[in-house]
Parts: C-alpha cells; sequence; structure tokens
C-alpha cells in the first residue's frame, strides 16, 4: 500500500453541528495529487458527533473514547495511527480554502528542515487572529496581565500582531487549529506531552521542536477561517463561569513553566501572578472608585497558589 501524502487528525467534542463544514471544506482542498487519509477521534462527546461521523463520513477512522482524555492525548492517539508523509490536525472549528493543503503541503517539500507549519487565521468576521506567536514566559505573561508591555517595549510578547502578515517566517510556535507535522519530527521529537490536557501542548510541543534544531513555520499564503473555543464553550456550559476551563488554563501553563524554564522560574511565575493580581485589583479600584475587589483577587490567587501544589510543584498533572 502507498503511503498517504497528509493524514488528517481531527479530534471532536460536542462540535456536531461543525463537522459537515469543516470536513466539506477538507475535501474541496483535497486535490487528485494528494493522497489525503482522515483519522476522527471523538473526546466522548454528549451530542451527536459519533453519528455523524459514522452516517455522513464512514470512510474515515473514527476512534471513540468512553471518556474524555484531554486535546493532546487524544491527537497522540490518532498520531500512533497517522500513515502520511505529513500529519494534519485540524480542529473542527477551522476551515481551510481549496489551496490550503496543496500550498502548504508544497512548501513542506520544498523545505525539508520546516517541522512544523501553521498558516494565517482569521475569524469568521475576517479579522486576523494571532497565528505566528513567542513562546510565553513567566515575565510577558505578567506584562500582558497587567498592561504594562507598554512600558517595557523590548520584551517579545506572545501575541505580538504588530507586523505584516504577507510573508514566510519563522516563529516560536504555532495554533494547533491548523498545526502541519513533518512525520520525521513526530518520530524524532515525540508526541505531545500527556501531561497537558487543554492548553499549552503545541507551544510545549513546538519548543521541544525547537530544541532538536527543527524549523517552525507561519505561511501565509493560504487563510484558515478559525471560530475559537468551540469545544471550551461546551464545557464552560457545564460549570460556574467556565472556572474548569481557567482552571486547566493555569494548570497548563505552571506544568509549561517548570517543564521547559525549571523551578525557579515556575516559582517566580506564582509571585508574578500573585503581585499581577494585586496590582490589577488596586488599578481597577483607582481607576472607577469603587472598593477593592478583594474576593476576585483572592479567589485568582488561591486557585494559582493551589494548582501548583496540587500539581506537585507543577511536576504532575492532576487529571
Amino acid at each position: 500500500m502507498s503511503q498517504m501524502d497528509i493524514s488528517v487528525i481531527i479530534v471532536s467534542y460536542n462540535t456536531a453541528g461543525l463537522l459537515e463544514k469543516c470536513v466539506a471544506n477538507l475535501r474541496l482542498a483535497i486535490q487528485d495529487s494528494l493522497r489525503v487519509e482522515i483519522i476522527f477521534v471523538d473526546n466522548a462527546s454528549k451530542d451527536n458527533s459519533v453519528e455523524v461521523i459514522k452516517t455522513k463520513f464512514p470512510e474515515c477512522r473514527l476512534l471513540v473514547n468512553e471518556q474524555n482524555v484531554g486535546f493532546g492525548r487524544a491527537n497522540n492517539q490518532a498520531l500512533l495511527l497517522a500513515t502520511g508523509r505529513y500529519i494534519l490536525l485540524l480542529n473542527t472549528d477551522a476551515f481551510v480554502a481549496s489551496d490550503t493543503l496543496s500550498k502548504t503541503a508544497a512548501y513542506m517539500d520544498a523545505n525539508p528542515r520546516c517541522g512544523i507549519l501553521g498558516v494565517r487565521l482569521e475569524g469568521r468576521d475576517g479579522v486576523l487572529q494571532p497565528c505566528c506567536r513567542y513562546f510565553p514566559t513567566p515575565w510577558n505573561t505578567f506584562l500582558r496581565r497587567t498592561g504594562l508591555s507598554r512600558r517595557f517595549a523590548g520584551t517579545r510578547m506572545v501575541d505580538d500582531l504588530a507586523w505584516p502578515h504577507d510573508s514566510v517566517r519563522a516563529c516560536d510556535w504555532v495554533v494547533g487549529c491548523y498545526y502541519l507535522l513533518r512525520r520525521e519530527l513526530v518520530e524524532e521529537v515525540g508526541l505531545f506531552d500527556p501531561r497537558f490536557f487543554l492548553y499549552f501542548e503545541e507551544v510545549d510541543h513546538c519548543f521541544a521542536a525547537r530544541k532538536h534544531g527543527w524549523d517552525v513555520v507561519f505561511f501565509p499564503h493560504t487563510t484558515v477561517i478559525h471560530l475559537g473555543g468551540e469545544s471550551a464553550k461546551s464545557v464552560g456550559a457545564v460549570t460556574k463561569s467556565g472556572q474548569q476551563l481557567e482552571r486547566l488554563q493555569v494548570e497548563s501553563e505552571l506544568l509549561y513553566f517548570r517543564k521547559n524554564f525549571g523551578l525557579l522560574s515556575v516559582l517566580g511565575g506564582v509571585l508574578l501572578s500573585v503581585l499581577g493580581d494585586l496590582l490589577n485589583m488596586g488599578k481597577r479600584a483607582f481607576k472607577s472608585g469603587m472598593p477593592l475587589d478583594v474576593s476576585g483577587t483572592l479567589r485568582h490567587i488561591l486557585l494559582v497558589t493551589s494548582t501548583f501544589m496540587r500539581t506537585r510543584f507543577a511536576t504532575k498533572a492532576t487529571r
């Protein structure tokens, strides 16, 4: 059996209403010269996602998890089965253009040191989304959360959009909604770290790829429409104000800082997070003239510090 050119992996979680459009766009992008397989992993959806996949896309391979194992782990399941020279991780809320697969595969063919490739991302309204990013650090994260980045103009911020997104350029990491991988990179660098249940899995993976000498590339000559957060919304709807998602965000950030920058860095990150909460509380009170929002500030401080402890000083995932 001849090798596929691209293995497309789609993790579904409570996004049945998006599946047909996602796959319809994908099919339009599969040109005769490309051999493409599609692998679905359903993460215990509570809607009819599994039924839609079985009925509408019977030619696709489907893995069904009995429980939600997280985004990175679900992709890992399919990565072990993928046969393509390139492997595309595609979100159900990401809609490719008709030239997306052919153009990105051709770029990878012509640039053998490109291990991971992302594309120009726009919202449904045509507004550019952050899609060519710098690595987060405790310092630039603190500056973003407190609005102090303007006073430290020399610091690389994660989502710097102040440049023309019209040329190919190397970057630190690209967003996982369209994440094209070279098979050799997966064999050398490995799969996603299973400790990241949600968030930071692609950041960590790109960090590892860069350490191994692979290029991570932003390719602007095709556009993917990305709605953003559709699966997360289904989780937030059944938790208090989406606090479960906030907890996962905090946990993944701490795990990432500890893994890639060490204990002192993550300790600094916790302290900067507490300082940032206190500064933001004071700024809000000063601008509005209202009493200090002590309860909200303490809630977030407790979330960060307790997560740090529950993860055994940011070394072990809680789920």
